[in-house]
């Protein structure tokens, strides 16, 4: 695993740990934030690691989001706790089984929301897998680092407006086009 990864990874673990030993109101979108950044790695690197991460922190904001006093903060902080120890360690086997154990806490939250958390971290996933679209990989190459389907993230992509989606503007691209054609 790359060094910058791993710090990267580390950071955004430890921000995450500090964030939900005290409840605020505000740790949904400070949580939100830290998954935006670290996809920017995962974009960049392609790494497993950045993904996991950006997955759990992301899937973490959609659960507390929702329903706050199910989960066991506790646990979260010190499984992730662990998993910075296993990343500044570069015990990555560790960190794999962790990150596991994390997921397996938030989707054992109860039986329905057990469900919804496997479409939680699906929905995470496929938007995640946009990002990386957005940072430049095509479409085929986002849903194999992602893990989803191709169909998944156009679905998406076609649900989402063009003001949803940042990038260049409709009278950039048509100057574009016409300084091509002229």
């Amino acid at each position: 695993m790359d060094q910058k990864v791993r710090e990267d990874a580390a950071s955004v673990l430890e921000h995450a740990s500090q964030i939900l030993r005290v409840k605020e109101d505000k740790d949904i979108f400070e949580l939100r934030s830290l998954s935006n950044r670290i996809i920017h790695n995962a974009s960049l690197f392609q790494d497993e690691c950045s993904v996991s991460v950006a997955v759990l922190i992301y899937s973490l904001y959609k659960v507390i989001s929702r329903r706050d006093n199910h989960l066991n903060y506790l646990k979260i902080v010190k499984l992730m706790d662990r998993m910075l120890y296993s990343l500044r360690n570069n015990d990555e086997v560790r960190f794999k089984e962790l990150i596991k154990q994390a997921f397996s806490e938030v989707s054992r939250i109860d039986n329905k929301l057990g469900m919804y958390v496997s479409e939680v971290i699906t929905e995470a996933q496929v938007k995640k897998g946009c990002k990386l679209c957005e940072h430049g990989l095509s479409i085929a190459k986002a849903s194999e680092v992602m893990g989803v389907s191709q169909w998944e993230l156009m679905k998406y992509f076609g649900n989402t407006s063009m003001e949803d989606v940042p990038g260049v503007g409709v009278t950039e691209r048509l100057k574009l086009a016409r300084g091509l054609f002229s």
